[in-house]
């Protein structure tokens, strides 16, 4: 299974922040969504950074409670993983587990497409294995 099967599913509407706002609107953005980051983009659409809850944790530990009143762009995580369409899952489950991350923008020709969280990735997972039982359940019964 690829990637674009769960942009397929879970649709293309990625939630972001200019880098000008605050990290506490970027918090905010991340408690009324309950999402774990959101994407940095610029007036283009082009991708600049991501901003975590680890980030703006992070934030917190190095300026106090100032850290709201900070611009986005002072905390976000500028080097950006990628992932196209044609990536498969288990490409993609190696990425986050290796590198520690949760949240990959999927881009393709330079065009950002959506974004898929690790909670996506494994309930592909799951789907995937659900339909490989149930098909050699049907095998061995006779009934596939």
């Amino acid at each position: 299974m690829h990637v674009a099967a769960v942009i397929k599913r879970k649709g293309s509407n990625v939630v972001s922040v200019a880098p000008e706002r605050t990290i506490g609107e970027a918090a905010n953005l991340l408690t009324e969504n309950r999402i774990g980051a959101v994407l940095v983009l610029d007036g283009n659409e082009g991708i600049r950074g991501i901003i975590s809850e680890r980030d703006i944790i992070r934030s917190l530990t190095r300026f106090g409670s100032d850290a709201l009143n900070r611009r986005v762009e002072e905390v976000m995580t500028r080097d950006v993983q990628q992932c196209s369409p044609s990536d498969t899952i288990a490409e993609i489950m190696t990425i986050m587990t290796k590198r520690r991350f949760r949240h990959l923008p999927v881009v393709d020709g330079g065009k950002l497409l959506g974004m898929i969280s690790i909670g996506d990735v494994v309930k592909q997972r799951l789907d995937e294995t659900e339909l490989e039982v149930e098909t050699l359940r049907g095998y061995v019964t006779g009934q596939g």
